[in-house]
């Protein structure tokens, strides 16, 4: 597929300035991307789980969004978009429609990973024409930054708080997007915001427009739950991609396809040392914290190499 940078960030917004959202949030850079994919022309239905994009684009009875909007529950992003889009193909057949319309929800980690999972696993499983994309920022940050099923381990939340009985979240993050490709669905991609936005875009495009379920999960960091500058997003999203605690990677009908590999694989610092959640790692005593995490990120990377047959 052609990428035209000038050209697509060009298009017309669907997502409009305005919003309350942070300034520096990856979210709401991921959905203006997102939506962007759109061909000129096409319309859309875009569902949104309950969380920090809901509250601050949706002010009843303003809104951020272009298309046709609907705020869903904390859980039923999904099952609500799988309901629109059976009675878009009812009134279809029936010829009471006649417009392209395309069905992409967004939900952070919280309606995704955790509370939202039955109602997401259930829309894949039924293979429903659309795209979930879940904006991963690593916790329930709307609700005060409480650990989710995404945060990452060691990481330093109001629920999983560092201190001298505790270094942070304890377990591992959970691999959804391994657990989707599992649902035998035509398309799922891992992405995050990269300087031209290239993967983010085309893998958008991909998902939009593969007929049936179709899976985006976007790293999208959280300048308050991460605690960085603003300005340093983009350089974080390099960081985790680079260190490969972010690998970019698609699964088309079920072929594992990894979509970049860097040169050098940064070690797993360079990454934590960019956010204020992470600081007590890098405390003398707390190395063997540090060789613990740079062991997990090359066992999931080892394991994705063999997934795409690397």
């Amino acid at each position: 597929m052609a990428y035209n940078f000038r050209e697509v960030m060009s298009k017309p917004e669907r997502l409009a300035p305005g919003h309350r959202m942070c300034a520096g949030c990856g979210g709401t850079i991921a959905a203006r991307m997102v939506l962007r994919a759109l061909k000129p022309g096409d319309k859309a239905v875009i569902g949104n789980a309950t969380g920090c994009m809901e509250v601050s684009t949706f002010m009843y009875p303003y809104t951020a969004w272009e298309d046709s909007y609907m705020h869903n529950a904390f859980e039923n992003a999904g099952a609500t978009l799988s309901g629109i889009e059976t009675a878009y193909h009812a009134l279809k057949k029936k010829g009471k429609l006649d417009e392209t319309y395309k069905f992409i929800t967004f939900g952070g980690d919280g309606g995704t990973y955790d509370i939202g999972f039955q109602s997401l696993s259930g829309a894949m499983e039924r293979n429903h024409d659309l795209v979930y994309v879940c904006y991963d920022n690593g916790a329930y940050m709307n609700t005060g930054i409480q650990r989710s099923s995404a945060t990452p381990m060691f990481a330093d939340t109001t629920t999983t708080p560092v201190g001298k009985v505790s270094n942070g979240k304890m377990q591992n993050r959970k691999d959804l997007a391994q657990i989707i490709a599992d649902h035998d669905v035509p398309y799922v991609a891992q992405t995050t915001l990269l300087t031209t936005m290239k993967d983010l875009y085309e893998k958008a495009e991909k998902a939009i427009y593969t007929p049936g379920a179709a899976f985006l999960n976007v790293m999208a960091p959280c300048p308050r739950g991460w605690r960085y500058d603003a300005s340093d997003i983009m350089e974080i999203c390099k960081l985790a991609v680079e260190t490969c605690y972010w690998p970019l990677f698609e699964v088309v009908d079920g072929q594992w396809i990894l979509t970049y590999e860097p040169k050098k694989k940064l070690p797993i610092e360079d990454f934590l040392r960019t956010q204020g959640r992470f600081k007590h790692l890098f405390k003398p005593e707390n190395e063997g914290l540090l060789e613990q995490y740079q062991a997990e990120v090359d066992r999931r990377w080892e394991d994705l190499l063999f997934r795409c047959s690397k």
